[in-house]
């Protein structure tokens, strides 16, 4: 499990669920706040705050943007209409 991953997991576990994090919306937090990222380090104690500071300051039209694009039915194990059964 990456330091992302274990900082999702646990920000997530804290949080309600209008401040859930993905991570798409993740990848767009150090995008947009690279100077808080000295390195690859996802410490809880210094990145939640800011985290959901940057998140709370998002329109929901901002934060639909960042939502990675919906899978396929294939990757969701679903059939197609004229799929045989």
């Amino acid at each position: 499990m990456t330091k992302k991953q274990q900082f999702l997991l646990e920000h997530n576990k804290l949080s309600p669920l209008n401040l859930q994090a993905t991570t798409s919306l993740l990848s767009r937090f150090r995008i947009e706040k690279t100077s808080l990222f000295k390195d690859d380090n996802w410490s809880i104690d210094k990145l939640r705050r800011p985290f959901i500071l940057w998140l709370i300051s998002l329109t929901a039209e901002e934060k639909e943007n960042i939502k990675p694009p919906k899978a396929s039915l294939a990757q969701k194990g679903g059939k197609k209409k004229n799929e045989p059964r």
